[in-house]
């Protein structure tokens, strides 16, 4: 089973979720925001255009590339169900006891033939160094380096490599959730665990398609 997971995580191209951030085994740094959509069909026409407009000068502003998806997922409703279920163990008239039961009943089938289904809308915001340069210290300083704690001067400048193209990661994602919600949108960068959750989704829907089941 361990070589089995091994050899899948050849084809995954995440290499670790740290800080709120998607560090790619390229090098490749990706942050991800989580956005409200907008009721276009409730807008009016003139607020439409203005809607339509200041999207298209968002995306004229950028120089840099932004990727725009929709991740859509079917609603688990059996914690729901057996809410409703503990419920009817609880109620002492036999009548509601039954008319709880039918309506679990009517809403399992229902939902049987319509799955429910959620929507939501992201946007990956990428930043990859023009180039990565990793230097190891050889020989018995750098054993020592490592035993006593002190960094080199090679570990040093990784450190503040790797600390600036964050910076310059942050500077994009400002810029884009500046802009998205200057069009009326409401965003939010996904955390750790939120990052964790939307990849095991995104790689992993034929379990969460049992899991439902």
């Amino acid at each position: 089973m361990a070589e089995k997971t091994k050899a899948t995580q050849k084809f995954v191209d995440v290499d670790r979720v740290e800080n709120d951030v998607i560090y790619m085994k390229n090098g490749a740094l990706r942050k991800a925001l989580i956005v409200n959509g907008i009721n276009f069909s409730l807008k009016s026409e003139e607020e439409r255009e203005i809607i339509l407009g200041s999207f298209q000068s968002f995306l004229n502003r950028l120089d840099f590339p932004v990727q725009i998806f929709i991740h859509s997922r079917k609603i688990n409703i059996n914690s729901y169900l057996e809410k409703i279920r503990e419920r009817m163990d609880v109620e002492e008239k036999e009548l509601l006891k039954v008319q709880i039961e039918e309506y679990a009943k009517f809403i399992e089938s229902f939902v049987e033939e319509n799955p429910i289904i959620t929507k939501n809308f992201f946007v990956v915001v990428p930043y990859k160094p023009t180039k990565v340069v990793e230097k190891t210290k050889k020989g018995l300083g750098g054993i020592i380096s490592s035993l006593t704690g002190n960094n080199t001067k090679e570990e040093v400048d990784k450190e503040e490599s790797n600390a600036k193209r964050i910076q310059q990661l942050d500077y994009r994602v400002d810029e884009v959730r500046s802009g998205l919600e200057q069009v009326g949108l409401r965003v939010k960068i996904l955390k750790d665990e939120e990052l964790t959750e939307l990849l095991y989704n995104l790689y992993n829907p034929q379990f969460i398609e049992k899991e439902r089941k």
